[in-house]
C-alpha cells in the first residue's frame, strides 16, 4: 500500500501512522520526526528547520522534497509506505506526482482525519507539556492551524478529485478512531 495520511496539527496523524504500518507492514515516513532529529542532531538541516518549526510555519519545499525523494527511494519503501506531513502543499503535491511516476507507482489511498479545531489545540497543549516541545505554544497551535488551512486543505481537493480519500472522523479514543480507519482502509485495493 502507498498511502498518504493527512489532518490538521493534533489530529492524531502519528498515533494512526504506527498502527497503519504495523497493519500493512510498511514504513511510516513521517517528516516531523525527520526534521525533529535532525534538529536533536544539530545537522545543518536541523538548524534551519528549527527555526520554521518554532514560528509554526513550514519547513521549505526544497529541503523537503530531496528529504523524501531520498527516503522513498530506500528498500523498504519499495513495496509501499505511509507518507505523514508530506504533501503539504500543492508544489509538494506535484512533486511526489513526479516521485511516484519515476518510480512506475501510484498512491492508493488519502486518509484524511477530521478533528474540531478546539479539541486540536487542546490536544497540542497537552502534548507541548508533557513532551516538553519547543514548538507547541499555543500562539505557534494556532497559527499552524491556519497555515494548514491556508496551505495543505486545498490537497483534500486535490486528491478526492483523483478518488483517492478517505475520510476518518478523527475524534474520541486511539482505538475508536483505529477501528475506523481500518474499516475505510479494507474497503481499498492496493
Amino acid at each position: 500500500m502507498r498511502l498518504i495520511i493527512m489532518g490538521p496539527p493534533g489530529a492524531g496523524k502519528g498515533t494512526q501512522s504506527s498502527r497503519i504500518a504495523e497493519r500493512y507492514g510498511i514504513p511510516a515516513i513521517a517528516t516531523g520526526d525527520i526534521f525533529r532529529a535532525n534538529v536533536k542532531e544539530g545537522t545543518p538541516l536541523g538548524q534551519e528547520a528549527q527555526r520554521y518549526m518554532d514560528a509554526g510555519d513550514y519547513v521549505p519545499d526544497s529541503v523537503t522534497n530531496a528529504m523524501v525523494r531520498d527516503r522513498l527511494t530506500q528498500d523498504d519503501a519499495q513495496d509501499g509506505f505511509l507518507l505523514d506531513g508530506y504533501p503539504r502543499t500543492l508544489a509538494q503535491v506535484d512533486e511526489l506526482d513526479g516521485m511516484l511516476k519515476d518510480a512506475g507507482a501510484e498512491l492508493d489511498a488519502v486518509v484524511v482525519l477530521t478533528v474540531d479545531a478546539e479539541e486540536l489545540v487542546t490536544r497540542l497543549v497537552k502534548r507541548a507539556e508533557q513532551d516538553a516541545r519547543s514548538d507547541d505554544t499555543e500562539d505557534v497551535i494556532r497559527h499552524r492551524q491556519d497555515v494548514y488551512r491556508e496551505q495543505t486543505a486545498p490537497l483534500i481537493d486535490v486528491y478526492a478529485e483523483r478518488g483517492l480519500l478517505v475520510t476518518v472522523d478523527g475524534m474520541g479514543a486511539v482505538d475508536d478512531v483505529s477501528a475506523r480507519v481500518r474499516s475505510a482502509l479494507d474497503d481499498v485495493k492496493p
